[in-house]
């Protein structure tokens, strides 16, 4: 079967958004997780901003360099042949100029979708101003249409994840912010830090649009979601993270009593990972 070309790959990617399934996309760190994923079945991997940041010795939350998080996602897209959506957090820009030259770098990559934040570090504007972001998101489609990339926009909604305003009027808000991304040009909003199957619900039946909500401790299965109407998921640096415990143990074992014959395993060889990225 022929390759997809990258434009192909983006239109693969938002069909997933409309499939019989829930689109499960799991999120890469590095190019070896990105080829397990795929290998396993997945049609389609997600980036981590902050495991891709931990991997490169970076605390979370755009303080590795766009180059370096851009570079990573180059090597995943390269290395695998299904549809790649970047994790871009905010965009690393302070104006709508210097994200938009982000995503024309990160669609440069290979990227077939991207997710960008709405929050900011600011105590005093958690959020960025709707308006602001509309335009942002349209400025985006924009570009994306420029490059001849039909680029899927994955919209975060940070309202819950950043406690923002009353608790009665945070849902209010999420579906306002919803709508507005989506009429911009965005094609899936990210409610991200919620997890209330109720309010997963409602959210479904008042967004106009695909939802993706974040897997994790707290939040429905995934046959759950997909019950609810929830048309994709995802795992941030979860998946990552669930790897440390095995390294810990490692070490600990290692460092107590030299032992390391429990590590040694016979399904990645040297070979079976130098084949990976072989050809």
């Amino acid at each position: 079967m022929p390759k997809l070309t990258q434009s192909e790959k983006a239109d693969r990617l938002r069909s997933l958004h409309q499939g019989a399934r829930i689109l499960v996309l799991p999120n890469a760190w590095d190019a070896t997780s990105a080829r397990i994923f795929e290998t396993a079945g997945f049609e389609a991997v997600g980036t981590t901003s902050a495991g891709i940041a931990a991997v490169l010795g970076y605390p979370d939350g755009q303080r590795i360099s766009r180059d370096e998080m851009l570079l990573m996602v180059a090597r995943i897209a390269s290395s695998v042949d299904v549809p790649v959506s970047a994790d871009i957090e905010a965009g690393y820009g302070v104006t709508i100029a210097e994200v938009v030259e982000t995503v024309r770098r990160t669609i440069a990559s290979g990227a077939a979708g991207i997710n960008l934040e709405d929050g900011t570090d600011l105590p005093e504007r958690p959020l960025m101003d709707l308006d602001y972001q509309v335009a942002l998101i349209a400025a985006l489609r924009a570009a994306a249409r420029d490059a001849g990339v039909p680029l899927v926009i994955n919209a975060r909604v940070d309202i819950y994840l950043r406690e923002v305003g009353a608790i009665s009027g945070r849902f209010e808000q999420v579906v306002e912010r919803a709508n507005a991304y989506l009429a911009a040009g965005a094609d899936c909003i990210f409610p991200i830090g919620l997890s209330d199957g109720v309010k997963i619900a409602r959210l479904v039946q008042q967004v106009n649009g695909p939802l993706n909500i974040l897997a994790g401790a707290g939040a429905p299965l995934i046959t759950e979601l997909e019950e609810l109407g929830v048309r994709r998921v995802s795992f941030g640096s979860g998946l990552m993270r669930a790897t440390l415990p095995l390294v810990r143990q490692m070490a600990e074992s290692l460092r107590a009593a030299g032992d390391y014959h429990k590590f040694i395993q016979h399904e990645y060889t040297h070979a079976v990972v130098n084949r990976m990225f072989a050809g």
